[in-house]
């Protein structure tokens, strides 16, 4: 099959986006890839995001606007609920936010990478951003991480927004087969921890292929200020962290079937080391192999793991 004759679902969570939306939907539309079906899960708005979108339907020249209400239980929730919602049938799925600004072939650049790829074989595509202001100025980039995508990785660390992500059918099917069973902490960590720890294929792209917006509010999302860094550690050492992680790996537990036999030692020797004396704990963690993508991170990592405190 031709490369345009694929189709594309994105699926969008909106909450209250009336202020942005409208210029990532015509983001969406410069896409240079033809076939992209919108699929927007509205969680309980109360501006005018819905009569937006309702607009856009008529403007679509794509495929298909589908607006459904979403579960109103918080953004983890509305993107479980489109990843479960089988109503939804393309050859390649994307996520996006409500409020950034796509590059032109943020789509077609993943499906060229998925393309030297069997259709069996669990596909994730996600990227570096750039971030930018509420007005739209340019403010910077999140980090660029060199090493390689990894189960061991993302154990620890979720190196790419959703709003990057793209996933083939095969990377989809066995997400929502995942998602089935549990709920999790966000819909990008876990997909990277699903489709790495099944054996799958991730491709960390460099290039900032989404303009990610930094609203005031969200300073710490953003990635790129040392303020942020600086707050993520804090974060770290009061334990923020380790709840997350106990809920990654209560997650994986009852997806134990679909990692491969490495993931599956690897996880094990990684949730024993979080539960171990201090000698357990400095002996398991290397014996893992988890790391994160600096240096500096995965300093911070081991002195927290040791402390209990991951």
């Amino acid at each position: 099959m031709d490369k345009a004759d694929l189709r594309i679902a994105v699926l969008m969570g909106t909450k209250d986006g009336a202020a942005f939306i409208d210029e990532q939907l015509q983001s969406l539309l410069a896409q240079s890839h033809p076939l992209i079906d919108l699929w927007i899960s509205d969680d309980g708005s109360v501006d005018g995001t819905v009569p937006i979108i309702e607009a856009w339907k008529s403007r679509w020249t794509k495929g298909r606007v589908t607006l459904v209400e979403g579960p109103r239980l918080g953004f983890a929730a509305n993107f479980r609920s489109m990843i479960l919602d089988r109503r939804i049938d393309a050859d390649f799925y994307a996520f996006s936010d409500q409020d950034d600004v796509w590059e032109p072939d943020r789509l077609e650049s993943a499906i060229r990478w998925m393309h030297a790829f069997g259709a069996e074989i669990p596909l994730m595509f996600c990227s570096r951003t750039a971030t930018m202001t509420e007005t739209g100025s340019l403010a910077g980039h999140s980090p660029l991480f060199r090493r390689p995508p990894s189960f061991r990785n993302a154990l620890v660390q979720s190196i790419a927004g959703g709003n990057t992500i793209l996933l083939n059918r095969t990377a989809r099917d066995l997400l929502a087969r995942a998602s089935a069973r549990t709920g999790f902490v966000s819909h990008d960590w876990w997909a990277y921890l699903v489709v790495t720890g099944a054996g799958g294929v991730v491709h960390y792209d460099p290039r900032p292929l989404v303009r990610y917006r930094q609203h005031a509010a969200n300073l710490v999302g953003a990635n790129v200020s040392w303020a942020a860094r600086v707050s993520r550690l804090g974060r770290l050492f009061k334990g923020e962290f380790a709840d997350w992680t106990d809920l990654n790996l209560a997650g994986l537990a009852v997806n134990r079937d679909l990692l491969t036999p490495d993931a599956v030692a690897c996880l094990d020797l990684f949730a024993s080391g979080r539960q171990g004396s201090l000698f357990q704990r400095l002996r398991t963690l290397p014996a893992s192999g988890v790391y994160r993508q600096t240096l500096p991170g995965t300093l911070g990592l081991y002195l927290a793991f040791v402390l209990g405190r991951i």
